[in-house]
């Protein structure tokens, strides 16, 4: 069997993640801190906006962890962790709990996962949006 090699994610691509999320976030009139994780879950860039809400940073961290760990955005995890959910007890390899707050999107290069993108600041729909709106414009 032959594995094609994907190109991992880059710092370029991680600021160019952040980049386009803050854009899309300022047209909208919002101020985001923005995470952008490696497939190993390292980081690669970050942004924090200390007019965000001052949890934001960690907010955006904990959504791109999910996202990643979950291979799903966090905004297709809400129904899952309401009591009675599918992962309400679900616990986690992490360090921090898990965060199933809307705003984290995995990052995905011909199919595979490369990385996760999180977004906090504005309300959860908002931030997937933007998250959303970074990953598209990677590709």
């Amino acid at each position: 069997m032959t594995t094609t090699a994907v190109a991992p994610l880059t710092t370029a691509d991680a600021e160019a993640l952040v980049t386009t999320a803050v854009e899309a976030a300022e047209k909208a009139g919002v101020t985001v801190s923005v995470t952008v994780l490696d497939a190993g879950g390292h980081l690669l860039a970050f942004r924090r906006d200390d007019r965000a809400v001052l949890i934001s940073g960690e907010t955006s961290t904990r959504k791109a962890y999910t996202a990643l760990q979950l291979s799903s955005p966090t905004a297709d995890l809400v129904d899952a962790v309401q009591p009675g959910g599918l992962f309400h007890t679900l616990p986690t390899a992490l360090d921090r709990p898990l965060l199933f707050i809307a705003g984290g999107v995995p990052v995905r290069r011909d199919g595979r996962l490369i990385g996760a993108v999180g977004v906090g600041g504005g309300a959860p729909e908002q931030d997937h949006g933007f998250a959303t709106a970074a990953v598209e414009s990677l590709a």
